[in-house]
Formats: C-alpha cells, sequence, structure tokens
C-alpha cells in the first residue's frame, strides 16, 4: 500500500492506471494466502445484486446533491478547483478512467475489502473499521498538500500559506477517516464491494464532471 501511494503521489502520470489494479490484484492474492474467501474482501457473488443496488442509490443520490450544490451561489465555489477545470473530454477520461482504474479499485481493494477483512477477522466489525477509516484519512496526507492552493473555497477558509496547508489537511484527514467510516459501513451492510465502490466513484466522478461543467459553462 505504501509503494502504490508513493506511485501515485511522485511517479509520472499515468502510472497509477497501472499500480493501482496491480496493487488490487497483490492484494487480492495476499489475502488468498491469509485465509480469507470471497466474501470476506466482499467479492462473493451472493451480494452483487445487493451490492450493486446499494451503489446505484448512493450515486444516485450523490448527483442530485452535486447539481443542488452547483446551482446555488453559495455553494458553487466549492467545485472551483484547478485541477479539473478542464475540456470536457478529459473530464469524462478522468471520471471513467482515471479515477475508477487510478484510485478507486485500490482504495476500496485494500481499506474495505483485504484490510477491513483481516482486520474484522481478527478483531471484529467495529475495530476493523476504525482502524481502517483512520488509515484511510492518513492515506489522503500527500494528496491533499496542495488543497489549500488549488481550490478557492478551502483558500478562502484556511488561507494559501502554511498554516493554511496543515489545516486544510488535517481537514482532509478528518474527513477522508469519517467518509472511510460511511463507506465501512456500507461493506458491511451490502456485504459487498460494489456499494462503497459506487459512493466512492460518485462523489469523486460526478464532482470533476460537475467542475468540468461549471468551468465550460460559466
Amino acid at each position: 500500500m505504501a509503494g502504490v501511494l508513493a506511485i501515485g503521489h511522485f511517479a509520472p502520470s499515468g502510472s497509477m492506471l497501472v499500480a493501482g489494479p496491480l496493487g488490487a490484484l497483490l492484494l487480492l492474492l495476499l489475502a488468498r494466502v491469509a485465509g480469507l474467501g470471497a466474501g470476506d474482501v466482499g467479492l462473493a457473488r451472493r451480494s452483487l445484486r445487493r451490492g450493486m443496488a446499494y451503489a446505484l442509490c448512493c450515486a444516485a443520490a450523490v448527483a442530485v446533491v452535486y447539481v443542488m450544490a452547483a446551482w446555488l451561489p453559495a455553494t458553487r465555489s466549492a467545485f472551483l478547483d484547478e485541477r479539473y477545470l478542464t475540456d470536457l473530454g478529459a473530464a469524462v477520461h478522468t471520471a471513467f478512467v482515471v479515477i475508477p482504474l487510478g484510485t478507486i479499485l485500490f482504495e476500496e481493494v485494500a481499506f474495505r475489502g483485504v484490510l477491513w477483512g483481516l482486520l474484522r477477522r481478527k478483531w471484529g466489525g467495529i475495530p476493523a473499521t476504525l482502524v481502517s477509516s483512520a488509515l484511510f484519512g492518513v492515506w489522503h496526507v500527500l494528496p491533499s498538500l496542495r488543497l489549500n492552493r488549488v481550490n478557492p473555497a478551502v483558500t478562502d477558509l484556511v488561507g494559501p500559506g502554511p498554516t493554511g496547508q496543515v489545516v486544510a489537511v488535517a481537514g482532509a484527514v478528518v474527513f477522508t477517516a469519517a467518509a472511510g467510516v460511511l463507506l465501512c459501513e456500507l461493506r458491511r451492510r451490502s456485504g459487498s464491494l460494489l456499494a462503497p465502490i459506487g459512493l466512492h466513484w460518485a462523489v469523486n466522478g460526478f464532482g470533476v464532471l460537475v467542475t468540468a461543467g461549471i468551468g465550460r459553462w460559466s
């Protein structure tokens, strides 16, 4: 996991499209060696339909919230992130290729699949959720180092300087750790990785698409 994180932050652009799926496969092999079955990592066939239903409901809810937030002037600035104010074609590629393969596949297999399954078998569901979610928050330290400089809403809130960076990173860690708890609960209730994958993609993917849409039409 540390190796994949380093590749994602320091390696050339596009490296995660290979490292993410390969890392997920290696973690699943590790889980198999450790004695976990398909159900333990959220990939059992019997839970796929339930997981898909959860995923679709979550994606629909996120889409509605994003459209409303983008429409309201008070919340529209949250979408003005210079990393994604790009042309629509690039945004579609990012949302449907880069994010699923380069981010979500590995993170969900790692945190809500293998890690959660291993911890749950050893300590139970609640400790597995707490530890997995805390590590998921720490996982986002490197990706959030520039957050207070590339997102105007965050810049206005904490400032563009070093202090603002620390506050923004700490906020990102807390927020993503809390999100990790929700994603773990979706995994537990549905019995499938499809549920957290659906919500995770909707938050990231729809965010890129809405940001690009605002940039295109503003």
